[in-house]
C-alpha cells in the first residue's frame, strides 16, 4: 500500500538513543516510507525544561500512525517524593493504551538459564493490563508516619477487553501453529478482586469455543515458568502480577536485552524494550540493541495488521529471522557472550537483512 507512516520517536536517555539511532537506520533500509518525528522525553528533558513528557510530545505521539520509544529515565533524577519518573507508564494511561505484550521466546543458540530438554520450544505471549490494577494509585497512594496503602482496582471494562484481546491474540496464533490456549493468572483464592476478574475472564472465554481458556495462580505460574516455560501459549494477568512476570520471561531469553514488548490500546499503540536505560553502561557501546529492534518488528508487524500490509508483515518475520540468525551465529554483543558493540550487533542483523 501507498502510505507515509508517521512514527513518534522517543529516543529516551542512558543507552536510549545509542540503541535507536541504528533502529531507525535498519526501518529505513526496508524500504517503507516512514517519517520519524522526535518526542523528547524523559530525564534530559525534565532537568531542561521541568517536564518529563512535554505536551509537544504527547501531542505528537497522539497524531502518530505508531510510537517507537526507547529506554527512558534515570535512577539519580527523581521527583520531589523520591520516586523515579516514570513518562512511559504516564504516556500509556493518556492513549489508554490497555494491553501490555510481551512475548517470550527462545531460539537455538539462544543464552539461556534453562536447560531446555530436547524438542521443547518455548514461545509464549504474557499480556499484561497496563491501565489498572495495583498501579491504579500510582502518585497517589496514602502515606503516613506509620502507615502506606496502594490500592488494587480493576474494573468491568478493562479486564474485558484485556481479555478479549488475548483471546484475539490466541486465535491469530493458533493459525500459526500455537496451540490456541489463553491462561489467566490471577490470586483468586485469596482476594476476591481476582474472583471478579476470573469470573469476567471466563465470560470472555465463553465467546471463544475455538480456543482453550483455563488459570493459574501467580505464584505458581511463577514457578512453572521456569520448570515447563514450553506448556504455555498466551497468559493474561494484572498489572502488577505482568510487570514482575514479564522480567522473569526476560531472564529465561538470557537477560533484558532480548525483551521487546508493546502496549497496545484501540487507537494508539508504543513499541519498546523492555529494560532501563542502563546510565552505568551509557556512552560505551556496549548496549544490546535487540530488544528495541525487535520491538521495531513488533511495531511492523502491528501496522501490517492494522492497514492490512502484507509487506509490513513480511519484514516484521525477516527482522525476527535476521535476529535469532544473529544469535545462532554468535553476532551479538557481550550480555549474551559474543564481541560486537552496539553498532556492530545492529549491522550483523542489517547484513542478514
Amino acid at each position: 500500500m501507498s502510505k507515509t507512516f508517521n512514527i513518534a520517536v522517543f529516543s529516551g536517555d542512558g543507552i536510549g538513543p545509542e540503541i535507536m539511532a541504528p533502529t531507525l537506520d535498519l526501518l529505513r533500509g526496508l524500504g517503507h516510507d516512514f517519517a520519524f518525528h522526535d518526542c523528547p522525553a524523559g530525564a534530559a528533558s525534565y532537568r531542561e525544561c521541568d517536564a518529563d513528557l512535554p505536551e509537544r510530545s504527547l501531542a505528537t505521539a497522539r497524531a502518530a500512525d505508531a510510537i517507537l520509544l526507547s529506554a527512558l529515565g534515570d535512577p539519580a533524577v527523581r521527583k520531589p517524593d523520591g520516586t523515579e519518573l516514570t513518562p512511559q507508564i504516564d504516556l500509556r494511561i493518556a492513549l489508554d493504551l490497555y494491553a501490555g505484550v510481551r512475548p517470550v521466546r527462545i531460539v537455538p543458540g539462544m543464552r539461556t538459564p534453562l536447560a531446555l530438554p530436547e524438542g521443547k520450544t518455548v514461545d509464549f505471549v504474557l499480556i499484561r493490563e497496563s491501565t489498572e490494577g495495583l498501579f491504579h494509585t500510582r502518585n497517589r497512594g496514602r502515606v503516613e508516619p506509620d502507615l502506606a496503602e496502594e490500592t488494587l482496582r480493576l474494573t468491568r471494562k478493562s479486564t474485558a477487553r484485556v481479555c478479549d484481546f488475548a483471546f484475539r491474540m490466541a486465535r491469530e496464533r493458533l493459525a500459526e501453529g500455537h496451540p490456541g490456549r489463553v491462561t489467566s493468572v490471577d490470586k483468586a483464592n485469596v482476594f476476591r478482586a481476582f474472583a471478579f476478574w476470573r469470573g469476567i475472564f471466563d465470560e470472555v472465554a465463553g465467546g471463544y469455543p475455538d480456543l482453550t481458556a483455563d488459570h493459574a495462580y501467580v505464584d505458581a505460574m511463577a514457578l512453572w515458568m521456569v520448570i515447563r516455560p514450553w506448556d504455555w501459549d498466551v497468559m493474561v494477568t494484572e498489572n502488577m502480577f505482568g510487570d514482575i512476570l514479564s522480567d522473569l520471561g526476560a531472564g529465561l531469553m538470557g537477560g533484558l536485552g532480548m525483551a521487546p514488548s508493546a502496549d497496545i490500546g484501540e487507537d494508539h499503540a508504543v513499541f519498546q524494550p523492555c529494560h532501563g536505560s542502563a546510565p552505568d553502561i551509557a556512552g560505551r557501546g556496549v548496549a544490546n540493541p535487540f530488544a528495541m529492534i525487535l520491538s521495531a518488528s513488533m511495531m511492523l508487524d502491528w501496522l501490517g495488521r492494522r492497514y492490512d500490509a502484507p509487506d509490513l508483515l513480511r519484514d516484521a518475520a525477516r527482522v525476527r529471522a535476521a535476529v535469532d540468525g544473529c544469535i545462532v551465529a554468535g553476532e551479538t554483543t557481550g550480555d549474551l557472550g559474543g564481541m560486537l558493540d552496539t553498532r556492530g550487533a545492529a549491522a550483523a542483523v542489517m547484513a542478514r537483512l
